[in-house]
């Protein structure tokens, strides 16, 4: 595993050197490329000007902030120099929090955090241990790309996972989604409602998770590329008719508990 960043951890008077490592893997995924349907050649990437409708060359795009509908200020490289942020290749910590206390929107991407060689895997298995013990995780700030981000750091089975973390003005207010509406609930169906919710309630490393439309891409893949006929995969959708709530509850809590059983 190759680490993406190498720095030091450092709160108060003390550093631990560390590497950043990418947690997601990018192969996983399947990447498709544009083709010529008449000879597969590559699709290449114009910049086409909407005013003119003129190909642009690389060298003559500017960057434009929209101010006011239709009217843009021009940002030019210098001007982002002038406010570029000194990278201090240090990841710095300004409190310890617990992890409960920040809301799941914040959280964005995430990375493995380990020590960066032999001389640094003491004082991080010391920081790690800590954070472990007091059920905390560290609240700092990094320097990627120019930009600073926040980050959480929390200690994951040895090792560290840093969270990228959202600002606050970045996240929309749920109270503007149509139909959040406060209603009478019915008692009863509540009732039947968290039984059911009960029932069905199992250990998260329970729960099986199969990318069913990745599976069934690569057969279709796999198909043509053995030149094999394609056959259709594609499920059913079953129609989901009006029903009665509580009879629905009843007849889903004895499913659940015979599928227990």
């Amino acid at each position: 595993m190759r680490s993406t960043w190498k720095g030091h951890i450092r709160f108060s008077l003390v550093t631990i050197p560390i590497q950043i490592f990418s947690a997601v893997e990018a192969k996983s995924s399947i990447k498709f490329k544009q083709l010529h349907k008449e000879d597969n050649g590559g699709i290449g990437y114009s910049r086409v000007c909407k005013s003119c409708d003129k190909v642009v060359a690389y060298g003559d795009i500017v960057k434009g902030y929209e101010y006011e509908p239709d009217n843009y200020v021009v940002m030019e490289k210098s001007d982002f120099e002038k406010i570029k942020i000194k990278s201090s290749k240090a990841i710095d910590i300004e409190a310890f929090v617990d992890i409960d206390e920040v809301h799941p929107t914040r959280f964005e991407t995430f990375y493995f955090v380990g020590p960066s060689g032999e001389v640094a895997t003491k004082t991080f298995n010391l920081f790690t241990k800590t954070l472990k013990n007091s059920g905390k995780a560290g609240v700092g700030k990094i320097v990627l790309r120019d930009k600073e981000d926040v980050v959480l750091l929390k200690e994951h089975e040895g090792g560290l996972i840093m969270y990228k973390l959202r600002y606050p003005e970045e996240l929309r207010d749920i109270k503007k989604v149509p139909h959040l509406e406060e209603t009478e609930v019915d008692q009863a169906q509540l009732d039947l409602a968290q039984t059911l919710v009960g029932s069905l309630t199992k250990p998260f490393s329970e729960v099986e998770f199969v990318d069913r439309y990745k599976k069934a891409l690569l057969e279709v893949v796999q198909a043509k590329v053995e030149g094999k006929q394609v056959v259709s995969i594609q499920e059913a959708e079953e129609e989901t008719p009006v029903v009665d709530i509580m009879a629905a509850l009843k007849k889903s809590i004895d499913a659940a508990k015979a599928k227990g059983a």
